[in-house]
């Protein structure tokens, strides 16, 4: 198959949440391309500004603007001056808050201020990075999500991000060149501390598996997610388009544990055998428990990431093959052995 035609590289690539697992990746894949000529990058924080000017101080054309993306003005700052050779890169998100509230004021309207402002400036493209969350969870363990699935959002990360992509169409419907990427659960360098906590679980043998682990989710390495940005970013006929951007087939869950067992135990470490197996009834308690809460405005992480580990949530990234040329180049096991060693070269305990 012909690679599809892409176009020539912006003059200006602008980044939301720069500073964050994803966007320190696609970062540092930018940055590392002297054709990308101007990069402004949008922090939450000072430090992360701070850690960003320093990583990057021998790199001319490297611009970091600290903001809050869920303010209207944080979007017209960052794209002060942009024009029809600017891209813009929208990862910047929250995906565990304490209330439930914060997903919709960064996830939906830091989205719509930032479409907003990007169809006022005229950008040449808006690529933002959505979840699988608006298509929730398969309806049993054979589905896999089309790339034309239907909405149907798992509480308010998934309403939040449903909500978020509709503000993208809308601005699209108006003229804006805009593409989705929809990543699942991913993995690799750079994760925050609750992926140290996930290899800890498995290393100790006390990751909950429900039932059988017959489970099946998509996941995708942190580096084949950069390259499905960037061929979204410049692929002409990704225009108003969506893709699912994933490794390259969907995992049991226990392939997945046993996969980072063996990773773990490749890079020196002793695993114990997996010793805590949890009835589907467990699941679909922590569940119950994690509607209701959201539904008083609250959300608690552990809850809600046992209630989704009883779904299957797959996806079909065919599409993004034919359409994109996307082709998922790392596999769960070097993918995790690479998640592994960047732990350990931090200094993390595992």
């Amino acid at each position: 198959m012909a690679d599809p035609a892409r176009r020539p590289l912006p003059s200006t690539t602008v980044v939301t949440g720069a500073a964050g697992w994803l966007g320190t990746s696609l970062v540092a894949r930018l940055a590392a391309d002297p054709a990308r000529a101007r990069l402004r990058l949008l922090v939450h924080t000072t430090a992360e500004a701070r850690a960003l000017a320093t990583r990057y101080a021998d790199r001319p054309g490297v611009e970091v603007l600290v903001g809050d993306i869920a303010k209207a003005d944080t979007a017209l700052r960052l794209l002060d001056g942009a024009g029809p050779d600017t891209d813009v890169i929208h990862t910047a998100g929250i995906i565990h808050p304490r209330r439930v509230r914060q997903f919709f004021e960064t996830n939906t309207a830091g989205t719509r201020h930032l479409a907003t402002a990007a169809a006022d400036r005229g950008v040449r493209r808006l690529v933002h990075v959505s979840s699988n969350s608006p298509f929730g969870t398969n309806p049993d363990r054979a589905d896999t999500f089309r790339n034309d699935e239907p909405y149907h959002p798992y509480l308010g990360y998934g309403r939040s991000k449903m909500e978020a992509e509709l503000a993208v169409t809308e601005a699209a419907a108006k003229g804006l060149d805009t593409v989705i990427v929809r990543p699942p659960w991913f993995y690799g360098p750079n994760q925050p501390p609750r992926q140290t906590t996930f290899f800890t679980m498995v290393r100790t043998g006390k990751f909950p598996v429900i039932g059988k682990g017959d489970q099946r989710r998509s996941m995708v390495f942190v580096e084949n997610l950069v390259d499905g940005v960037l061929a979204a970013e410049l692929v002409d006929a990704a225009r108003g388009k969506g893709y699912w951007i994933a490794d390259a087939e969907p995992y049991t869950v226990a392939e997945i544990v046993a996969t980072v067992g063996a990773a773990l135990r490749d890079e020196g470490l002793e695993v114990q055998p997996p010793s805590t197996s949890l009835p589907t009834l467990a699941a679909r308690v922590a569940e119950t428990a994690d509607r209701f809460l959201q539904g008083v405005g609250l959300y608690q992480q552990q809850l809600h990431v046992l209630g989704e580990m009883g779904h299957t949530i797959a996806c079909d990234i065919s599409v993004a093959r034919r359409e994109l040329g996307y082709e998922p180049r790392v596999d769960l096991y070097d993918g995790m052995r690479a998640s592994i060693r960047w732990c350990l070269d931090q200094g993390l305990t595992l």
